[in-house]
Parts: structure tokens; sequence; C-alpha cells
């Protein structure tokens, strides 16, 4: 799989495309992911669902969705003549859920690639199960490819490990085609004055500039352990975090929280991107890519 350029929307950031077409011109991005689809409709977590914080923000919107088959008939249409990448984010309950989506989404045109979400923190059950153990990670990762014939398959790992080391590494060895590094990090905003949450939910996941530290440290950690593609995100808002997560291994990244801020950051990204490269005397952006080096001493 191809893409015009390494930067992509992040899922749940990004409705389902077409909502951010008056503001961006989409066929300038390298791609865009989808919200999470689930087999059936989804109501998601009461509001509010947004909090700012310190150096980013919490959400939980709980994975609301129309549902994969609306999606298809309502949301797809339009899409199919972007020439940006659309990648479906897949969602379920169940490792049977999970390939029941990709089944649905099977016959429809216009998608060029599945993310698996094994990491949402945001939801009662499914998700982050799937994501935290190197059985259950291969379990629902298999059942997937065995469902995704006509499509590569992208694995969103969860961030909340002891070492992300032997999931990434179950997800390749059970078929995955690339990784997404990582999903939010749960934390939580209270209010000392009402005595309860900032969101409609107890907790959420916590993204933006405050945890690119950390997630830069997981790509890196991933990159070197696996073969296939990753795919960085976390707390990217410039060119410049871009290149960083190239440089420890990244193919490519997705840009969430700054859509929030700024609706045309993913555009901006991309020309900020090139003009960076210019300057920077990079002329191939594949000569960046894993060239960290790590001072011996």
């Amino acid at each position: 799989m191809r893409l015009a350029n390494p930067i992509l929307a992040a899922s749940g950031t990004f409705g389902y495309g077409i909502e951010f077409a008056p503001l961006v011109d989409l066929n300038r991005l390298g791609g865009f992911v989808v919200k999470g689809l689930s087999a059936q409709p989804m109501n998601g977590a009461p509001a509010p669902r947004l909090c700012e914080t310190a150096g980013g923000m919490l959400n939980a919107v709980g994975l609301q969705n129309i549902g994969a088959r609306a999606f298809v008939a309502e949301k797809l249409p339009a899409l199919r003549s972007c020439r940006a990448a659309v990648i479906a984010n897949v969602f379920g309950h169940s490792v049977e859920e999970y390939a029941e989506v990709i089944r649905i989404l099977e016959d429809a045109e216009g998608l060029a690639a599945y993310e698996l979400n094994i990491s949402c923190p945001n939801v009662k059950r499914g998700g982050t199960q799937y994501g935290t153990e190197p059985g259950m990670t291969s379990e629902v990762v298999a059942a997937a490819r065995q469902a995704a014939r006509k499509r590569p398959l992208w694995v969103k790992l969860s961030p909340l490990v002891t070492d992300i080391v032997p999931i990434a590494r179950a997800a390749e060895a059970a078929g995955a085609d690339a990784l997404t590094v990582a999903n939010t990090y749960p934390a939580m905003s209270v209010d000392f004055r009402t005595r309860k949450s900032r969101l409609g939910n107890a907790t959420g996941g916590l993204s933006g500039p405050a945890i690119k530290p950390l997630t830069l440290r997981l790509v890196h950690q991933v990159c070197r352990a696996v073969k296939v593609p990753v795919i960085g995100l976390g707390g990217i808002e410039t060119a410049e975090d871009a290149l960083e997560y190239i440089l420890v291994g990244a193919s490519a990244v997705q840009v969430g929280t700054a859509s929030f801020v700024d609706p045309r950051a993913t555009e901006r990204l991309v020309r900020d991107l090139g003009n960076l490269c210019q300057t920077s005397n990079i002329s191939n952006i594949s000569d960046l890519r894993g060239a960290f080096q790590q001072d011996s001493g």
C-alpha cells in the first residue's frame, strides 16, 4: 500500500471524512481513518465527551457510530472519488464481531485498508482486553486476517502494557500488515466544586502534546522489534513532530487532537512537511526513516 504522503487523520478525530470536506482538501492528505465502526450502531458515552487539559485533552466518546452497514450505504459512496486512502477503523466486543465488521466491509468499494482497534480505553467491554495480552492479540488478529482477504490489515496497539514488544510481535505473526502505535492513555479530570468528573464518564483518554514523548518511545521500540510498517500517532501538531516519529522508524503518522484545535491541521501539516524537508535538505523522506542514532556513550 502506497500513500501520497505520510500524513493521515486519526480515527475518532475526523468523523467519516466527508464532514471535513468543506474545510480540508481531502485529496491532499495521505489518507484518513474513519471513526470506529461496529457491527451494530452504538450510542457511545454520555456527555460531556471532551475536556481540555494542560498539554492536551481528554475524550470519552465511547465509539459512537452508525454501524458498518449504514457506513457502507450512507457515507462510503461520497468518499469513493477521494484520492486519499480511506481506512476503516474496526471495533468489536468479541472476536466474532471484529470479523463480522470486516466481512460487511469486504464487498464495499472505496476502502484502502482496515485498522483493527484493539486499544480503545473508553468502552466497558471489548477493545483493550485484546491489546494487552499476546495470546488474545493473536486470536483477534488471526480472525480479522482470515476475514480481510482483499485489503491490508493494520492493528492499532494499546499503550497500556508493561512491554509493548510482545504484543506487536504477536500481531505481526498473526497477519498484521502494519501496526498503529498507539491509542490514548486513560486519565481523569475532576471539578472539586461539583465533586464530579468533567466528563460524562469518570475517566477518558488523554491525547495531545502531553503524550508525545511517551508514544515516541513506544514507536521506537516497536519499529526495532517488527518488520512490518509502523504508523505513529500521539501529540503531532507540527511538521517537526512528524519527522521525529519518522526518524525513530515510523512509515507514516496520524494526526488527531490537532484537528480539534485547527480543523485544517492535517492539510497544513502536509504543506509544512514539504517545506521543512526542502529547507532541511531532505530530498527523500525515506532517507530519514529509522535514522535515529543512539549515542553509545
